[in-house]
Order: structure tokens, then C-alpha cells, then sequence
């Protein structure tokens, strides 16, 4: 009998070895050698660990179909937020990728949910974007014994099998086009969520508060706020006193804030400059139109897929890996002593 509580992860810690090759391991799998293969049976009998029958009995054999689990969305509740592509773009982008690899890609809902597709749990792998701290999904996936890879660094667990842009890269250059500007003192808006991106560009944002000697000034709001969000956080800023500028997470809290300070009659760029994170519809369209970082699906896509190909192989990956964004330096930034 399986002892209540142990898990593929128990297992993996014990034995010294990843998730997957425990699952490779105990389910005739990959190129894991005899005397890892040995050593893990070994440590699972000693546990008393079975692997799941279900998840076992469904995935004995490939069949070249892997899930695409956006988390971001689950959590927000909203498949479909106004405004915002970048989702869209990057499922279709992996999607693709995936096909002319030979993998189909299943859109896949919050798996840790009540209804829960029974697809959900004979896919060969999945890739799993903006996972939160101690994701419950992530979780799942490796008590299954499920190989999984994430688009962004899941805080709180150990996981080499991730790519994504540079974001502690991407806030620096951020902070320093707003210091070059002229900017001294900076407000940061975050998201709510507890991922990777919102805690790097927050550690980035202190570490550049210490350096310059400015006060930290951090504000928090639901990603699913909205615009209605960005003019909520205005309005908080306006009666603690303004900044120099405002780096928001997400464009659409940025051009709501945007809004709400030009009809108070702050004047953008003059008076303070609003600069976004993640670019979006809104941020484009904003008068003056917003400075934002547009990512590159197509790399990330392309650098996740690597590595599921090589967890679905053999177990092991090189992660992880990083990609770049690419600023777009728009009107709400341009005061004449920026950069060009």
C-alpha cells in the first residue's frame, strides 16, 4: 500500500534524481541507465510509493500531444481580457512550433479545478505559462510524474525546465531609460500575482532604490483590474505626492493611470512619465502613446519546446534559458534629456 503523503517528488529528493526520471524510471521510460532505474524502484518500494495507476495506465505509450496550461489566465478568471494579445500570440506561436515538431498542443484549464477534462492527465507533457509561487498545478503535474516545463521561474519551487524573457534584465534597462529621462524618484505599480515577473522587477526596483537613494514607493493591484485599476492607483499616488514617473507591469494599468493624472491636469511627459512593463492596445493607443517592452513569443515558444522535447526524451534538460524584449520608447517617456 502507498503510504499516505508520499509523493513522486519524496522519491525524486531520496534518490537524487529529477521527476521525471523517476517517472522515465518507474514507467519503463526514456534512457535513464539500469542502476538509476534500480535505485529509484528501490527508494519507491522503501517509501512505499506507487505511481499513479490512472496517469500509468494512460501514458504507457507517446502520443505526441502535450498541454498548454496558462496560468495567468486561470487565476484571473478572464480567457479573453481586453486589450491583451500577448496570451493569444503565444499560444498560437507554441502551438505551431509544436506542430511542425510532430507535437499537437491541448489547451488545458486550471487543472487543479473541479472539472477537469480527462484528457488533462494522458498528454505526454506540458508547458505550463506564468506559473505563481507554489503553483498547485506544477504540483499536480509532478505528483503524476507528468514532465512539465514553465514559461517563467516558479518562485518557491526548484525547477531548472523554464524559459522566458530576461526579467530582471528587461527592469534595469527600464529603471535606467526613466533615470536618463531625468527621472528621480520612480513609483512602481505591481500586479498581484505572486510570479516571477512581478517579484524580479520588484527586487530590480529596490535594488535601484538603494542605489540612487529614492524612496521606495510600491503599489499593488489586480492584473484583472484593469484600466479601472490603473486610475485607482493614480488617484493613491496624486494624494501621496507625484514622482518623477511610474513604471506599471501591465499596459492597461498604465494607461489607466495615464488617464486618470492627465484629467487632474498633470501633464505627461512634463510633469511625470508612465512607462509599462508589458505592452498592450491600451498603451498604444494612450495620448501620449505609452513606452512598454514587447516580447518575443517566438524565441520563448521555441526555447520551451526544447527543453519539453528533451524532459519527453529523456528526462533531463539544459535549462534554463532566457530571451530578451525589446523596448519601444514612445511619447510618454520623450523629454529632452532622454535617450535617443
Amino acid at each position: 500500500m502507498r503510504r499516505s503523503g508520499v509523493t513522486i517528488r519524496d522519491v525524486a529528493a531520496k534518490a537524487g534524481v529529477s521527476i521525471t526520471a523517476v517517472s522515465h524510471a518507474l514507467n519503463d521510460k526514456g534512457t535513464v541507465s539500469a542502476a538509476t532505474r534500480e535505485r529509484v524502484r528501490r527508494v519507491a518500494e522503501d517509501l512505499g510509493y506507487q505511481a499513479d495507476a490512472f496517469a500509468r495506465g494512460m501514458r504507457q505509450s507517446r502520443i505526441d500531444a502535450v498541454g498548454l496550461a496558462i496560468r495567468s489566465l486561470d487565476v484571473l478568471g478572464d480567457y479573453t481580457p481586453e486589450g491583451v494579445y500577448v496570451f493569444d500570440r503565444f499560444a498560437g506561436i507554441f502551438a505551431a512550433k509544436a506542430l511542425a515538431r510532430g507535437l499537437s498542443v491541448t489547451l488545458v484549464p486550471d487543472i487543479s479545478g473541479k472539472a477537469v477534462p480527462p484528457l488533462a492527465f494522458a498528454l505526454d507533457g506540458y508547458a505550463v505559462m506564468t506559473p505563481q509561487e507554489d503553483d498547485p498545478v506544477t504540483a499536480i503535474l509532478e505528483r503524476r510524474g507528468i514532465p512539465y516545463v514553465t514559461y517563467g521561474r516558479e518562485p518557491g519551487r526548484e525547477h531548472r525546465a523554464w524559459a522566458s524573457e530576461d526579467d530582471a534584465d528587461a527592469a534595469r534597462k527600464a529603471l535606467h531609460h526613466l533615470e536618463a529621462a531625468g527621472a528621480r524618484s520612480i513609483a512602481l505599480v505591481s500586479g498581484a500575482d505572486r510570479n516571477a515577473w512581478n517579484l524580479e522587477y520588484a527586487e530590480e526596483y529596490e535594488a535601484w532604490c538603494g542605489r540612487t537613494g529614492a524612496a521606495v514607493r510600491r503599489y499593488s493591484q489586480p492584473e484583472g483590474s484593469g484600466v479601472e485599476g490603473g486610475a485607482e492607483v493614480a488617484r493613491r499616488i496624486i494624494a501621496d505626492g507625484m514622482p518623477d514617473a511610474v513604471l506599471c507591469m501591465t499596459g492597461r494599468h498604465a494607461a489607466g493611470l495615464q488617464a486618470e493624472l492627465q484629467s487632474r491636469g498633470v501633464v505627461v511627459p512634463r510633469d511625470v512619465m508612465v512607462f509599462a512593463a508589458s505592452d498592450s492596445e491600451q498603451a498604444r493607443m494612450a495620448k501620449p502613446a505609452i513606452s512598454a517592452f514587447s516580447f518575443s513569443p517566438a524565441e520563448t515558444a521555441e526555447a520551451l519546446l526544447d527543453l519539453l522535447v528533451q524532459l519527453l526524451e529523456s528526462g533531463t534538460c539544459d535549462g534554463p534559458r532566457r530571451t530578451k524584449v525589446q523596448m519601444r520608447a514612445r511619447a510618454s517617456t520623450r523629454r529632452a534629456s532622454s535617450e535617443a
